[in-house]
């Protein structure tokens, strides 16, 4: 059962010309830094955050890349939603989804979600082949069908190991990705980038390449 922790009370600061001072909400601190914001949840899924879910930075960096006015993003295996709250939270005019096969964390992303008080971020307990991609404009992907070949540190023993279970996602994406409008954005992080169809174009990516944002042509 997910529970909010007590604590994490609003703060004070001045600013930097020794002025009033100024009032610091709950949920700026929550954004401040990872640590920070994997508090609001349970310990052992807070505990998986450095591996499993994406760090404030990148998220941040993606979800500027994808949001746009009145547009809808999709996270590709939201885990914990950490993407989605995040990318929600900075672009309160941008949709945010996250499919995600688990219903534990799709439960705990939606607490999360109502803790913060965001409304412009939904959750859906699903396979992601069970998802219209026409219905969304811009997507997110942190390589999550990577741990169908890494049995290494799992988020936890009911996802199955499987190189051919790997290949069908990889090439199912690929598929609903190439059918997707010319103008489509994709954000990957940690890919090998198979799963990413030739007519989307490099845009932009990080020094260490692990960061990549494509358009679709």
């Amino acid at each position: 059962m997910f529970k909010i922790k007590p604590g994490l009370p609003d703060q004070y600061a001045h600013n930097n010309n020794e002025g009033p001072l100024r009032r610091i909400n709950a949920n700026e601190r929550l954004f401040s830094d990872d640590a920070a914001f994997d508090w609001i949840y349970p310990l052992d899924i807070g505990a998986k955050s450095k591996k499993h879910w994406t760090p404030l930075n990148i998220a941040r960096k993606a979800a500027e890349f994808l949001a746009e006015p009145d547009a809808t993003v999709l996270d590709v295996g939201s885990g914990a939603g950490k993407f989605c709250l995040t990318g929600a939270f900075e672009y309160p005019e941008t949709i945010f989804f996250g499919v995600e096969q688990r219903h534990e964390l799709v439960l705990c992303s939606e607490q999360a979600k109502n803790y913060i008080g965001l409304t412009n971020v939904h959750f859906l307990y699903a396979n992601m082949t069970q998802v219209r991609f026409s219905e969304f404009d811009n997507f997110y992907f942190y390589n999550s069908f990577y741990e169908n070949i890494d049995g290494e540190d799992a988020i936890d023993n009911n996802i199955e190991t499987s190189y051919s279970l790997y290949s069908y996602y990889t090439r199912y994406l690929h598929t609903e990705l190439q059918k997707t409008r010319p103008g489509t954005k994709l954000v990957t992080f940690h890919s090998s980038g198979v799963e990413v169809p030739q007519s989307f174009r490099l845009a932009d990516m990080s020094d260490d390449m692990l960061l990549q944002m494509w358009i679709k042509r």
